[in-house]
């Protein structure tokens, strides 16, 4: 059962309001669906925001930051919990023993990392909870495209592929979580024979 929900998200707002206002969107549903937020603890961009939203509309938000980003990402003060770390590898795992299913908001490099990180834990079997793209204005559609053609390379197997849910709302992407049943692959190491 989906009680916490781990979003990864930009620590800027990217240049279009449409950005903001699915962070703002996205922590209204999840306290209205009474989903506790467990996100990177910042004060900024999108993070703030979906913190912001959630703690407004009565919710419970969780934050995890590594000690030396708690200068540069201004740490929420308001938050219900937050955590401090020692690491970006331990913000990861921290959030990820907090949360029953994850959710990437549009964000950079940190975004993207932590979503694939989080992708290749399901894939070699090391959780089953859902993760998904809230796919605003068509924001992860190069991604989701390059996912594709890993599969057509042989890079990546259907099965994997189909762990990545996407939705351009945030209610349609939670109904979905509702209901996900993982597909449990063993991921297996393929070896090249060399001649």
């Amino acid at each position: 059962m989906v009680k916490s929900i781990g979003v990864f998200c930009g620590s800027s707002t990217g240049l279009r309001p449409v950005y903001r206002e699915a962070a703002q969107t996205l922590g209204e549903t999840l306290a209205s669906r009474d989903l506790r937020l467990v996100y990177g603890g910042g004060n900024v961009g999108l993070m703030g925001i979906v913190a912001d939203a959630a703690l407004t509309a009565g919710g419970e938000v969780i934050g995890v930051i590594p000690d030396f980003l708690i200068a540069n990402e201004i740490a929420h003060r308001g938050l219900s919990m937050l955590h401090v770390v020692g690491s970006m590898h331990e913000r990861k795992t921290k959030m990820a023993e907090l949360s029953d299913g994850f959710i990437a908001l549009p964000g950079g490099y940190g975004t993207l990392d932590e979503f694939c990180e989080i992708l290749t834990w399901a894939q070699l079997g090391l959780h089953q909870k859902p993760c998904g793209l809230l796919n605003v204005e068509g924001y992860f559609d190069p991604l989701l495209k390059l996912f594709d053609n890993a599969v057509t390379e042989g890079f990546l197997k259907p099965t994997g592929r189909s762990f990545v849910l996407e939705a351009s709302d945030p209610e349609d992407l939670l109904d979905v979580f509702a209901t996900y049943q993982s597909t449990v692959v063993k991921k297996s190491i393929e070896q090249e024979v060399k001649p």
